[in-house]
């Protein structure tokens, strides 16, 4: 029997195999292609599951998107994928498959699976911050998940960084992902090389001027937005997420443009990528799921 993970974001859907142990024995990733919308993606993801050979006793799933994890269903999501708000992820894959479903935000979920099992063991307050197609968030405090009032806490690519500035998906001008996502990088990339670049390409050619100095930018307005929740919020630690902070040059990068933009008094904050790095949030689902599968409980 086999705990099945599953990473829903605007670009891949993850997905990790888990023993009753704990032990990832497979993994991979498929396009999310967004612009067909949810209930595209779910009709596919429905078929793949089936045609799996392994038999699944479980189905985590973390996602883009406000989740309640009450119920699985998406409170809200941006257009980064289409039709998703109200998505019922949780009944409509218990349903279909009968076997126990959790649903977690995507960054929640990382967290977990770094508190557990990667950078954050041992501590039991840190911030966690992924970066891919938006900025996703999650508040630890003594060990738990800091929800606040609706559930949905640590929206921090929603913070405002340039007021009045670039529109994003949600609907406002100017929030943190807009300047300091991927997206934003390989936007900037493209705008001077005319080229378009996945990350990994960007971080190949750094040697480039003109990449050096779009990445330098993308660098100043990611540590922006570290500097204000440090501020904000004092963390003992910040664990980076997302494979482009996969990259130790550019974590150094990071470090010291935060800590230069911050006051003496809060330049104690530890700041690490995520040792799972985009296994993290598969890793977290594995976690939220375990109990109720080794014990048998619905």
């Amino acid at each position: 029997m086999s705990i099945l993970t599953l990473d829903i974001g605007a670009t891949a859907v993850k997905y990790g195999l888990f023993d009753p142990n704990g032990i990832l024995f497979k993994q991979g990733d498929f396009p999310t292609q967004a612009q067909n919308g949810a209930h595209s993606l779910f009709v596919r993801l429905t078929a793949w599951i089936q045609n799996l050979p392994e038999t699944i006793s479980a189905i985590g799933v973390s996602t883009c998107g406000q989740v309640d994890p009450s119920t699985g269903n998406i409170m809200y999501a941006t257009d980064n994928l289409p039709g998703y708000t109200g998505m019922q992820v949780r009944s409509y894959l218990e349903e279909t498959f009968s076997v126990p479903v959790a649903v977690e935000n995507d960054a929640n979920a990382a967290a977990i699976g770094e508190a557990y099992f990667g950078s954050a063991r041992g501590m039991p307050d840190f911030l966690c911050i992924t970066y891919g197609t938006g900025i996703g968030g999650a508040i630890i405090s003594d060990n738990s998940i800091y929800r606040g009032k609706n559930g949905s806490a640590g929206e921090f690519g929603h913070i405002i960084t340039h007021a009045g500035g670039l529109p994003c998906t949600c609907g406002g001008k100017g929030c943190y992902e807009t300047y300091a996502s991927v997206n934003a990088l390989c936007r900037r990339v493209r705008a001077v090389t005319g080229q378009t670049l996945s990350s990994h390409e960007i971080m190949m050619r750094i040697q480039e001027d003109s990449i050096a100095n779009a990445l330098k930018d993308w660098v100043y307005e990611v540590a922006i937005g570290l500097s204000s929740l440090i501020h904000a919020l004092n963390p003992y630690c910040i664990i980076l997420g997302g494979g482009i902070m996969e990259n130790p040059r550019l974590l150094h990068l990071l470090r010291k443009e935060t800590l230069e933009l911050v006051m003496p008094n809060f330049r104690g904050t530890l700041i690490f990528g995520a040792a799972l790095g985009n296994q993290a949030a598969l890793y977290g689902m594995f976690h939220f799921l375990r109990d109720s599968v080794t014990k048998g409980d619905p």
